[in-house]
Protein backbone atom coordinates (compact mmCIF):
# COMPACT_ATOMS: atom_id res chain seq x y z
CA UNK A 1 0.00 0.00 0.00
CA UNK A 2 1.03 3.24 -1.12
CA UNK A 3 0.04 5.92 2.30
CA UNK A 4 -0.23 9.78 2.08
CA UNK A 5 -0.75 11.99 4.95
CA UNK A 6 -2.18 14.92 3.39
CA UNK A 7 -4.21 18.26 3.96
CA UNK A 8 -7.53 18.66 2.42
CA UNK A 9 -9.06 22.12 0.92
CA UNK A 10 -10.52 21.84 4.29
CA UNK A 11 -7.56 21.81 6.25
CA UNK A 12 -7.94 18.53 7.67
CA UNK A 13 -5.31 16.28 7.84
CA UNK A 14 -5.69 12.98 6.53
CA UNK A 15 -4.26 9.14 5.70
CA UNK A 16 -4.65 8.46 2.13
CA UNK A 17 -3.84 6.23 -0.43
CA UNK A 18 -3.12 8.31 -3.65
CA UNK A 19 -4.99 8.30 -6.95
CA UNK A 20 -3.81 9.75 -10.17
CA UNK A 21 -6.37 12.72 -10.34
CA UNK A 22 -5.03 14.39 -7.29
CA UNK A 23 -7.44 13.16 -4.59
CA UNK A 24 -7.00 10.40 -2.10
CA UNK A 25 -9.23 7.92 -1.23
CA UNK A 26 -8.99 8.47 2.78
CA UNK A 27 -7.78 5.88 5.40
CA UNK A 28 -8.99 5.59 8.96
CA UNK A 29 -7.31 3.47 12.20
CA UNK A 30 -3.84 3.16 13.52
CA UNK A 31 -1.09 3.32 10.98
CA UNK A 32 1.11 1.15 13.59
CA UNK A 33 -1.83 -0.39 14.77
CA UNK A 34 -2.54 -2.66 11.46
CA UNK A 35 -5.71 -1.22 11.64
CA UNK A 36 -5.65 1.01 8.58
CA UNK A 37 -8.84 0.75 6.38
CA UNK A 38 -10.97 2.78 3.68
CA UNK A 39 -13.81 4.69 4.69
CA UNK A 40 -15.19 5.52 0.99
CA UNK A 41 -14.46 9.00 1.35
CA UNK A 42 -12.41 10.30 -1.62
CA UNK A 43 -10.55 13.55 -1.19
CA UNK A 44 -8.71 16.27 -3.20
CA UNK A 45 -5.09 16.43 -1.66
CA UNK A 46 -4.57 20.30 -1.09
CA UNK A 47 -0.78 19.82 -0.11
CA UNK A 48 1.19 16.51 0.69
CA UNK A 49 2.71 16.45 4.30
CA UNK A 50 5.51 14.18 5.83
CA UNK A 51 4.07 10.53 5.59
CA UNK A 52 4.49 10.26 9.41
CA UNK A 53 5.70 12.48 12.31
CA UNK A 54 8.71 10.68 13.96
CA UNK A 55 9.12 10.49 17.47
CA UNK A 56 13.16 9.36 16.75
CA UNK A 57 15.21 9.77 13.75
CA UNK A 58 18.20 7.78 13.84
CA UNK A 59 20.84 8.36 10.94
CA UNK A 60 23.56 6.04 9.44
CA UNK A 61 27.04 7.82 8.16
CA UNK A 62 29.32 6.50 5.24
CA UNK A 63 27.00 3.34 4.60
CA UNK A 64 27.66 2.92 0.75
CA UNK A 65 30.94 1.73 -0.36
CA UNK A 66 31.48 3.79 -3.33
CA UNK A 67 30.54 6.97 -0.88
CA UNK A 68 33.18 6.05 1.90
CA UNK A 69 35.50 6.05 -1.10
CA UNK A 70 35.03 9.15 -2.99
CA UNK A 71 35.26 10.71 0.51
CA UNK A 72 38.84 8.84 1.38
CA UNK A 73 37.58 7.38 4.52
CA UNK A 74 38.53 3.69 5.19
CA UNK A 75 34.76 1.11 5.22
CA UNK A 76 34.16 1.53 8.95
CA UNK A 77 33.63 -1.55 11.34
CA UNK A 78 30.64 -0.52 13.32
CA UNK A 79 27.42 1.88 11.62
CA UNK A 80 28.09 5.20 12.37
CA UNK A 81 25.32 6.45 13.95
CA UNK A 82 23.86 10.17 14.65
CA UNK A 83 20.75 11.78 15.31
CA UNK A 84 18.48 14.52 13.92
CA UNK A 85 16.09 16.52 15.90
CA UNK A 86 12.01 15.71 14.79
CA UNK A 87 11.87 19.34 14.13
CA UNK A 88 13.72 19.02 11.11
CA UNK A 89 11.76 16.74 8.69
CA UNK A 90 9.29 18.54 6.20
CA UNK A 91 6.96 17.11 3.13
CA UNK A 92 7.31 17.09 0.02
CA UNK A 93 7.56 20.53 -1.78
CA UNK A 94 8.29 22.18 1.33
CA UNK A 95 11.34 24.58 1.24
CA UNK A 96 14.94 23.00 2.30
CA UNK A 97 15.92 26.26 4.33
CA UNK A 98 19.61 27.79 3.91
CA UNK A 99 20.19 28.93 7.08
CA UNK A 100 21.74 32.25 8.20
CA UNK A 101 24.20 30.78 10.82
CA UNK A 102 25.79 29.60 7.42
CA UNK A 103 27.35 32.78 7.43
CA UNK A 104 30.76 31.97 6.08
CA UNK A 105 29.39 30.87 2.86
CA UNK A 106 28.22 28.36 0.36
CA UNK A 107 28.01 24.66 2.53
CA UNK A 108 24.33 23.25 2.60
CA UNK A 109 24.86 19.79 0.59
CA UNK A 110 22.42 17.14 -0.24
CA UNK A 111 22.25 13.43 0.45
CA UNK A 112 19.74 11.03 -1.24
CA UNK A 113 18.81 8.34 1.65
CA UNK A 114 16.34 5.32 1.78
CA UNK A 115 14.18 5.98 5.29
CA UNK A 116 12.95 3.41 6.50
CA UNK A 117 9.68 3.39 9.40
CA UNK A 118 9.50 1.46 12.43
CA UNK A 119 6.21 -0.36 12.87
CA UNK A 120 6.30 -2.26 15.87
CA UNK A 121 7.96 -1.92 19.46
CA UNK A 122 11.57 -3.32 18.63
CA UNK A 123 14.50 -4.57 21.53
CA UNK A 124 17.24 -6.59 20.98
CA UNK A 125 15.97 -8.41 16.86
CA UNK A 126 18.35 -10.12 15.43
CA UNK A 127 19.24 -9.01 11.28
CA UNK A 128 17.01 -12.56 10.34
CA UNK A 129 13.95 -11.22 12.52
CA UNK A 130 14.51 -6.73 12.02
CA UNK A 131 12.59 -6.93 8.23
CA UNK A 132 9.07 -8.12 10.47
CA UNK A 133 9.18 -4.88 12.55
CA UNK A 134 9.87 -2.33 9.57
CA UNK A 135 6.12 -0.33 8.97
CA UNK A 136 7.35 0.94 5.37
CA UNK A 137 9.92 2.78 3.56
CA UNK A 138 9.88 6.29 2.03
CA UNK A 139 12.29 8.02 0.28
CA UNK A 140 14.46 10.92 2.87
CA UNK A 141 17.30 13.95 2.13
CA UNK A 142 19.53 14.10 5.17
CA UNK A 143 20.48 17.54 4.46
CA UNK A 144 23.72 19.18 5.92
CA UNK A 145 25.65 21.90 6.51
CA UNK A 146 29.26 20.66 6.20
CA UNK A 147 31.22 23.44 7.92
CA UNK A 148 29.00 22.94 10.79
CA UNK A 149 28.99 19.41 10.82
CA UNK A 150 32.88 19.40 10.49
CA UNK A 151 34.02 22.44 12.59
CA UNK A 152 30.81 23.59 14.32
CA UNK A 153 30.18 20.66 16.68
CA UNK A 154 33.01 19.97 18.67
CA UNK A 155 33.92 16.76 16.59
CA UNK A 156 30.08 15.09 16.67
CA UNK A 157 27.80 15.23 13.54
CA UNK A 158 24.63 16.15 14.55
CA UNK A 159 24.83 20.34 14.68
CA UNK A 160 25.39 20.10 11.03
CA UNK A 161 23.16 17.77 10.18
CA UNK A 162 20.21 19.64 12.84
CA UNK A 163 18.79 22.88 11.36
CA UNK A 164 14.95 23.62 10.64
CA UNK A 165 14.30 21.72 7.02
CA UNK A 166 16.95 19.70 7.13
CA UNK A 167 15.45 16.20 6.91
CA UNK A 168 12.50 16.06 3.56
CA UNK A 169 10.54 13.02 3.68
CA UNK A 170 8.26 11.55 1.77
CA UNK A 171 5.97 11.45 -0.99
CA UNK A 172 4.78 8.28 0.07
CA UNK A 173 5.50 5.49 2.76
CA UNK A 174 5.52 2.47 0.84
CA UNK A 175 4.34 -0.16 3.27
CA UNK A 176 7.13 -3.16 3.90
CA UNK A 177 4.81 -5.76 1.66
CA UNK A 178 5.67 -4.43 -1.08
CA UNK A 179 9.49 -3.96 -0.99
CA UNK A 180 10.33 -7.41 -0.23
CA UNK A 181 14.12 -6.94 -0.36
CA UNK A 182 14.95 -3.33 0.54
CA UNK A 183 18.73 -4.36 -0.57
CA UNK A 184 17.11 -4.37 -4.87
CA UNK A 185 16.47 -0.28 -4.63
CA UNK A 186 17.66 2.15 -7.46
CA UNK A 187 18.65 5.73 -5.95
CA UNK A 188 19.37 8.90 -6.84
CA UNK A 189 19.48 12.84 -6.69
CA UNK A 190 19.03 15.61 -8.94
CA UNK A 191 19.24 19.16 -8.48
CA UNK A 192 18.13 21.41 -10.92
CA UNK A 193 17.20 18.68 -13.27
CA UNK A 194 20.40 17.03 -13.50
CA UNK A 195 21.61 13.65 -12.20
CA UNK A 196 24.50 13.72 -9.38
CA UNK A 197 24.02 11.09 -7.47
CA UNK A 198 22.95 7.59 -8.45
CA UNK A 199 23.17 3.80 -6.20
CA UNK A 200 21.81 0.93 -5.52
CA UNK A 201 21.05 0.17 -1.64
CA UNK A 202 22.86 -3.37 -2.86
CA UNK A 203 26.22 -0.90 -2.29
CA UNK A 204 25.08 -0.59 1.24
CA UNK A 205 27.77 -1.67 3.62
CA UNK A 206 25.02 -2.64 6.45
CA UNK A 207 21.82 -3.59 5.35
CA UNK A 208 18.94 -2.30 6.62
CA UNK A 209 18.08 -5.25 8.59
CA UNK A 210 21.67 -4.97 10.15
CA UNK A 211 20.69 -1.83 11.29
CA UNK A 212 17.86 -2.61 12.90
CA UNK A 213 19.50 -5.29 14.37
CA UNK A 214 22.11 -3.21 15.83
CA UNK A 215 20.10 0.11 16.90
CA UNK A 216 17.90 -2.62 19.07
CA UNK A 217 20.45 -4.00 21.17
CA UNK A 218 19.63 -3.25 24.76
CA UNK A 219 17.54 0.28 22.92
CA UNK A 220 14.04 0.03 22.42
CA UNK A 221 13.09 1.18 18.86
CA UNK A 222 9.51 2.68 19.02
CA UNK A 223 6.95 2.56 16.18
CA UNK A 224 7.75 5.59 14.15
CA UNK A 225 10.84 5.37 14.97
CA UNK A 226 13.02 6.89 11.36
CA UNK A 227 16.09 5.93 10.08
CA UNK A 228 18.42 6.98 7.13
CA UNK A 229 20.30 4.05 6.22
CA UNK A 230 22.97 6.45 4.24
CA UNK A 231 23.66 8.00 0.93
CA UNK A 232 25.53 6.80 -1.77
CA UNK A 233 28.18 9.36 -3.86
CA UNK A 234 27.92 12.17 -5.62
CA UNK A 235 27.29 14.18 -2.46
CA UNK A 236 28.52 18.21 -2.88
CA UNK A 237 31.22 18.57 -1.04
CA UNK A 238 32.99 15.29 -2.77
CA UNK A 239 32.70 16.87 -6.18
CA UNK A 240 35.17 18.74 -7.99
CA UNK A 241 34.77 21.50 -7.99
CA UNK A 242 31.91 21.50 -4.82
CA UNK A 243 28.35 21.56 -5.60
CA UNK A 244 26.44 23.20 -2.85
CA UNK A 245 22.82 24.05 -2.42
CA UNK A 246 21.89 27.66 -3.24
CA UNK A 247 18.61 30.00 -3.34
CA UNK A 248 15.96 28.68 -6.28
CA UNK A 249 17.48 25.18 -6.97
CA UNK A 250 15.21 22.00 -6.54
CA UNK A 251 15.99 18.89 -4.91
CA UNK A 252 14.71 15.57 -6.08
CA UNK A 253 15.16 12.30 -4.21
CA UNK A 254 14.33 9.22 -6.35
CA UNK A 255 13.88 5.84 -4.87
CA UNK A 256 12.37 2.64 -7.30
CA UNK A 257 8.55 2.53 -6.95
CA UNK A 258 8.79 4.75 -3.69
CA UNK A 259 7.97 7.72 -6.40
CA UNK A 260 10.16 10.92 -6.12
CA UNK A 261 10.71 13.84 -3.34
CA UNK A 262 10.92 16.84 -4.25
CA UNK A 263 11.58 20.17 -2.50
CA UNK A 264 12.71 23.85 -3.58
CA UNK A 265 15.90 25.19 -1.50
CA UNK A 266 15.27 28.94 -0.22
CA UNK A 267 16.97 31.49 2.02
CA UNK A 268 20.45 32.73 2.08
CA UNK A 269 21.53 34.37 -1.39
CA UNK A 270 25.54 33.78 -1.49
Amino acid sequence: MHIIHFESPEQRRLLGCPNEDGTARVLAGDLYAGSLAETGETSPIQRLLAPIEPCNIFCIGLNYRAHAAETGVAIPEYPVVFMKPTTTVVGPGDPIRLPLACEHGPEVDYEAELAVVIGHKARDVSAEQALDYVLGYSCACDVSARRWQKHGGGGQWIRGKSFDSFCPLGPTLVTADEITDPQELALSCRVNGQTLQQGSTADMIFSVAELIAFLSRDTTLLPGTLLLTGTPPGVGFARKPPVFLTDGDRVEVEIGSIGVLSNPVAGVRF
